[in-house]
């Protein structure tokens, strides 16, 4: 008998906020770019959450579908 177990995990395409890692692997850049294109208002903000930084995906999909254009 042959049992099927799911993925605990959820999928890549079903988590809504991204770390820096993620963000970087998504745009094919450096971590340090990505904060880079934060900080100087190039791209959507992060969200903090205490200590943690997170982007929500929804936004970067968005934002890259509209030609990365400048967010300040």
């Amino acid at each position: 008998m042959s049992e099927t177990v799911s993925n605990a995990l959820p999928s890549a395409e079903s988590v809504r906020l991204l770390d820096v890692q993620a963000v970087a692997q998504f745009l094919s850049c450096s971590a340090r770019h990505v904060y880079r294109l934060a900080d100087a208002g190039r791209m959507p903000r992060p969200q903090k959450l205490g200590a943690l930084v997170r982007w929500d995906r929804l936004e970067l999909e968005k934002w890259v579908a509209d030609d990365c254009p400048t967010c300040r």
